[in-house]
């Protein structure tokens, strides 16, 4: 590679894990820098939550763009909120599947 490779940033619901993964390996296979959520197999406690999610938003801020993995067009709260995030910052969002 010769030039910057894309970076993108993935945004989706917690239970989208696998679909989160497998998008983040197709784009890593295709030479873009990918940022995901932190995953843990535990649930965060409400201060480790405050903690991912304004970390997420930092990761916004890195990217090109953002990709929405969102099976069946689920979009939950708090990617509702990072969408609007990235899309105050000028990102450009995009979606799996239609909202």
């Amino acid at each position: 590679m010769t030039t910057r490779p894309e970076i993108v940033c993935i945004c989706g619901s917690a239970r989208f894990v696998s679909e989160r993964r497998a998008a983040s390996w197709e784009m890593s296979c295709r030479g873009v820098i990918v940022l995901a959520p932190s995953e843990t197999d535990q649930a965060p406690t409400p201060e480790q939550k405050a903690v991912l999610d304004d970390l997420h938003l930092r990761k916004i801020d890195l990217a090109d763009r953002v990709l929405v993995v969102n099976p069946g067009g689920y979009v939950g709260e708090s990617t509702r909120r990072e969408i609007d995030y990235a899309q105050s910052a000028g990102k450009p969002v995009t979606f799996t599947a239609p909202v």
